[in-house]
């Protein structure tokens, strides 16, 4: 093969890496909340893939309304007060200064200012570039408010990401929404190898017992209380065994009520005597320390009470991890645990999340399957593959946004 030939190759080769410029608005680190960790691994692994056009972050910040003042990072360009929509107007037109040719939105309600977040719509019909978003909460029976909201978020998109399947259906069937603009893409996950808790436990000293976990921002809509009611039953066949109950209290319901729901469980442990059986860590983890608690765990919960949620980046987590998880059926839980890749147990009923954890640990051989099966599963979603599907999807909406502007102007 020539010189020239070699040079033709690279050039070509060269031609097909990802030079997609994508400016991302969201809630972001430091600020703790779900889906700013979320955005901020999206857009770490997006960068890996398209290094060309590095991330630009509009954070959604809360200082002012009572929130912590937060010290961002390089990747934050501009950011939002959410509860002011002159704020939000201002962002939307460096937008639409910025070179960005796609825009991304995080949504959740509660981050959007305005009643069910009714900020999102001046501010999307302001922007004159291709808009994806990424709807984490998609409710059944939705109020005439927010089902409007979703409905005109979803005209004005080019593209609307749902995390399960049984999401974009919902959009169909309850809200109207164009099915042509529906795409899935699993909620991310680290990569994590797959191995026995033993030696995790050791390292963190737990040596000898089964454990139990379930990590996240703390408030009522974990169900933590189900699953220390369940615990004395578990401890009838299985005495030494412990429930981790990890990460601070959520900082809204901090500022809204304390530590009210964490004295309430603490109150719960002491009333049925389980002080030995049950810790909280009670700190916000970075990553590499939840994933060392995940290894360490011999079975995972989800014990929320919400059969609405669509999305759990706790859960999936832990299906990355190879851990087998028990949870009530959620519709994300639903979609996530079928197909034997996790056990679900009936909502608000400690007796059965009692009867699920002691089945697992009675058949040692059936929890690793289901653990196998898990781990299989969440090999689609990590982070590398989850950031290749956005990529695709940014180009293709760009593609699609330049050439209706092209026919506008012939």
């Amino acid at each position: 093969m020539t010189k020239t030939e070699i040079k033709s190759l690279a050039t070509q080769l060269a031609a097909t890496e990802p030079r997609i410029r994508a400016i991302y608005v969201s809630t972001f680190p430091p600020r703790e909340c779900g889906i700013a960790t979320y955005t901020k691994d999206l857009a770490t692994a997006i960068n890996l893939l398209n290094p060309h056009c590095l991330a630009d972050i509009i954070a959604i910040d809360d200082e002012k309304s009572g929130g912590e003042a937060h010290d961002y990072p390089w990747e934050v360009k501009y950011k939002i007060d959410q509860e002011d929509l002159r704020s939000w107007m201002n962002a939307a037109d460096y937008i639409n200064q910025s070179g960005a040719e796609v825009v991304n939105l995080q949504h959740e309600f509660g981050i959007y200012g305005g009643v069910d977040g009714e900020y999102i719509i001046p501010f999307m019909e302001a922007i004159k570039k291709p808009i994806v978003v990424c709807l984490h909460t998609v409710l059944p029976n939705p109020h005439h408010k927010m089902k409007e909201t979703v409905q005109r978020i979803a005209e004005k998109a080019a593209a609307i990401i749902v995390i399960v399947n049984a999401a974009g259906q919902c959009l169909i069937d309850e809200y109207g929404v164009d099915p042509s603009k529906i795409v899935t893409i699993p909620h991310g996950v680290p990569d994590i190898s797959f191995g026995s808790s033993d030696s995790f436990k050791e390292e963190l000293g737990y040596a000898g017992w089964n454990i139990i976990s379930s990590f996240g921002l703390l408030s009522s809509s974990k169900g933590y209380e189900y699953a220390i009611d369940a615990l004395p039953g578990v401890l009838k066949k299985y005495p030494k065994t412990k429930l981790l109950l990890i990460g601070e209290t959520h900082p809204v319901v901090q500022r809204r009520e304390g530590e009210v729901y964490r004295n309430t469980l603490k109150q719960q442990i002491a009333k049925l005597k389980l002080k030995k059986h049950v810790e909280f860590i009670n700190r916000y983890l970075p990553v590499e320390e939840i994933i060392e608690y995940l290894k360490a765990s011999d079975i995972y919960i989800t014990p929320y009470p919400n059969m609405n949620q669509v999305s759990s980046g706790t859960l999936s987590y832990a299906v990355s991890a190879g851990r087998a998880c028990i949870s009530t059926p959620y519709v994300y839980a639903k979609e996530v645990l079928a197909e034997e890749r996790g056990v679900l147990m009936k909502p608000n009923n400690s007796q059965d999340l009692a009867e699920k954890i002691n089945y697992l640990l009675d058949h040692p051989r059936i929890r690793q399957k289901i653990a196998k099966n898990a781990y299989r599963y969440g090999r689609n979603m990590t982070w590398s593959r989850v950031a290749l599907r956005h990529l695709d999807l940014f180009e293709i909406v760009t593609k699609e946004h330049e050439k209706a502007r092209s026919l506008r102007v012939s």
